[in-house]
C-alpha cells in the first residue's frame, strides 16, 4: 500500500518509528518491540537505517521492514540514506526492497560519519529522490522536513526552498524532525504552505522520558527545548518513574494541541520503548478515531 493514499482516506494518520539493534546480540529486542507494538492502531511503521548505512545495517532495515509487512500485516516504510552510497549501491538496495514487497521509502541524505569521506553521487536527499523516481517510479517516496530548519541551512526560508526541490523531484508527503515547541511547527507549516508546499505533513513527536535523551537529542538535531519541558526534566531528573510519567504527559499534551489545530498526521518516535508508545497511543487513540469518523477534509488549521 502506498502510504500517500492514507491521507485521502483519513483526517489523521498515526505512525510509529523503530530502529534496528546496533548489535547482533540484541536482535531479539526488535522482535519483542514489534510484538509489543502489534496491537497499536498504527497506519504504518518506519524502520531507520542506522548511522553510516553499512551493508549489515541495510540488511537489518530490510529484514525488519519485511517482517512488519509479512508477520504483523502493517505497512512498513524503509528509511534509505545516501551519504555513504553510490548509484549502484542504491540500485541494489531498491531491488532488495522490491523483492521483499516494500514500496514505501523515507529518502534521506543521512548524517555524515566522522572520519568517513562521504560519497558524491548524492549530495542531497533531493538527489536521491530524483534517482529513485527515475530508476523505479513504483516506489512511494516520503521526505523529512525540519520545523526549525536544517542545521546546515542559513535560515528556515532557505531550508523550505530546498524542501520544494525535494517535493518537485517526487516526494508525496513529509514527516518532520522531532520538535518540542508546537509554535515552531505551526510557523514552519504556515510558511511552507505560503511557499506552495501542499503535500501532507506528519508531525514527528519524541517523548522525553530519560534525562540522557534530551542531552543526546538536542546535540543530534538541534531542537530547541521550551522552558516548560526544561523545568520538567530538571524537576524529575533524579526520579526516573516520575520523569517517564511527566514526559509522556508532555508529549500527550503536545499531540492533543496538534490534533486540535488540524495536523494531518502524528509520527511517534518510539525509541523501541513499548511501554511509552503504548501509553501515548492509549491516550490519543480515541481522539484520533473520533476525528477520522467525522468529516474527512485535509485543510490545515494552524495557529498564527
Amino acid at each position: 500500500m502506498n502510504t500517500a493514499t492514507l491521507f485521502n482516506a483519513k483526517k489523521v494518520v498515526f505512525s510509529l518509528e523503530v530502529f534496528p539493534p546496533k548489535k547482533d546480540t540484541s536482535v531479539n529486542v526488535i522482535y519483542n518491540t514489534l510484538l509489543g507494538l502489534r496491537g497499536l492502531p498504527a497506519d504504518f511503521i518506519s524502520v531507520t537505517y542506522g548511522a553510516g548505512g553499512s551493508p549489515a545495517q541495510r540488511e537489518k532495515t530490510c529484514e525488519i521492514a519485511s517482517l512488519i509487512r509479512s508477520t504483523y500485516h502493517i505497512e512498513p516504510v524503509s528509511h534509505l540514506t545516501c551519504v555513504n552510497s553510490d548509484r549502484e549501491e542504491i540500485r541494489s538496495i531498491l531491488q532488495k526492497l522490491k523483492e521483499n514487497g516494500i514500496c514505501n521509502i523515507l529518502a534521506l541524505r543521512g548524517d555524515k560519519t566522522p572520519g568517513v569521506e562521504p560519497k558524491t553521487d548524492f549530495l542531497h536527499a533531493s538527489d536521491l529522490v530524483r534517482f529513485i523516481r527515475e530508476t523505479d517510479p513504483s516506489f512511494n517516496l516520503i521526505g523529512a522536513c525540519y520545523p526549525e530548519g536544517h542545521c546546515e541551512s542559513e535560515s528556515l526560508e532557505e531550508d523550505i526552498e530546498h524542501l520544494k526541490i525535494k517535493i518537485e523531484n517526487g516526494v508525496s508527503h513529509l514527516i518532520t524532525q522531532l520538535f518540542f515547541d508546537n509554535g515552531n511547527f505551526y510557523h514552519f507549516l504556515n510558511l511552507a504552505r505560503q511557499k506552495g508546499i501542499t503535500v501532507p505533513v506528519e508531525a514527528g513527536i519524541m517523548p522525553i522520558v530519560k534525562k540522557s535523551q534530551i542531552e543526546r537529542t538536542v546535540t543530534m538535531c538541534g531542537a530547541s527545548v521550551p522552558s516548560k519541558l526544561a523545568t520538567i526534566i530538571s524537576r524529575y531528573a533524579d526520579n526516573p518513574a516520575a520523569l517517564m510519567d511527566a514526559g509522556i504527559f508532555y508529549a500527550t499534551e503536545q499531540i492533543m494541541d496538534l490534533l486540535e489545530n488540524g495536523v494531518q498526521g502524528i509520527h511517534l518516535y518510539t525509541m523501541n520503548n513499548v511501554e511509552v508508545a503504548s501509553r501515548i497511543s492509549r491516550n490519543i487513540e480515541n481522539i484520533i478515531a473520533a476525528k477520522n469518523a467525522g468529516e474527512n477534509h485535509h485543510a490545515d488549521t494552524v495557529q498564527p
